[in-house]
């Protein structure tokens, strides 16, 4: 979920930008080796990343805001406690219309206590005045077109050939621009680390052909994930692909996310 940062900080930590400008061509460099051998992905020395292309899907229809998804992510990635989230779930409660009124809805409120880990037991709104309620799953959104990986000024945020969006702390600066420039709020500066963080699909699993934790926990499957170069036998995304009409979150904004989404409502952001 998206945090804060002071424009003085900003600010401090432009001086080292600037630093780490100087020695670009080193920087430049060091990037390439990333993408080429996927270091500090923990990858198995014999995965070739030019021969998967990861995607990420979400029925909203099926999830039940359980949580279970945003207690593994922390766990397998040993996510900072306190409100840090690689994934996190969004609760969304439209309400009805005022008596008589020309609207076809009221208005819309959207919560994500603890970014949904332990559920939703509180409703904020008498029953009796719900039109609709959904919940949303939310991670980084994997764009073509990433704001993050333009806006970091030393190449620690970078592309891989397989779909996924990586930061490699070793080179992270924790200037923060990446944080401000990723419109979906999906990234946040580790308090221990200090370097900036986010969902990496869980690299290490899926590279040793396993699901991301957050799939493998869900119980409704309203999560669907899969190599789009390596279908398999009923491949769940393929089948999910066929049955629905998916959507992308914030279209609008030319950042082509590779995440897609059934069944998800216009309120949505």
């Amino acid at each position: 979920m998206k945090q804060s940062l002071s424009r003085r900080t900003v600010l401090t930590k432009l001086g080292l930008a600037a630093v780490a400008a100087a020695a670009a061509p080193a920087v430049n460099a060091a990037k390439t080796t990333v993408q080429k051998v996927l270091v500090k992905t923990e990858a198995p020395k014999d995965y070739d990343p030019t021969q998967h292309k990861w995607q990420m899907a979400f029925d909203v229809n099926r999830c039940i805001g359980c949580g279970h998804c945003v207690e593994a992510c922390k766990q397998e990635n040993n996510v900072p406690i306190g409100p840090y989230y690689r994934t996190w779930i969004e609760r969304y409660i439209v309400t009805k219309p005022e008596p008589r009124s020309a609207e076809t809805r009221g208005e819309v409120r959207v919560d994500s206590p603890e970014g949904g880990i332990h559920g939703f037991n509180d409703v904020p709104v008498p029953e009796a005045d719900i039109l609709q309620s959904f919940f949303v799953p939310k991670l980084c959104n994997l764009c073509e077109h990433s704001p993050c990986v333009q806006s970091c000024p030393v190449g620690a945020t970078f592309d891989t050939p397989d779909g996924a969006v990586l930061v490699d702390p070793k080179y992270c600066i924790g200037c923060g621009f990446c944080i401000q420039a990723c419109p979906y709020g999906c990234r946040f500066m580790n308090p221990i680390t200090h370097t900036a963080e986010k969902c990496t699909l869980c690299y290490h699993r899926i590279s040793r052909g396993l699901k991301p934790a957050c799939v493998e926990v869900c119980p409704t499957q309203a999560r669907i994930f899969g190599d789009l170069k390596n279908p398999v036998p009923d491949d769940p995304l393929q089948e999910f692909f066929k049955k629905n009409r998916v959507q992308t979150l914030k279209p609008h904004l030319g950042t082509d996310p590779r995440v897609q989404y059934a069944n998800i409502d216009k309120e949505v952001r």
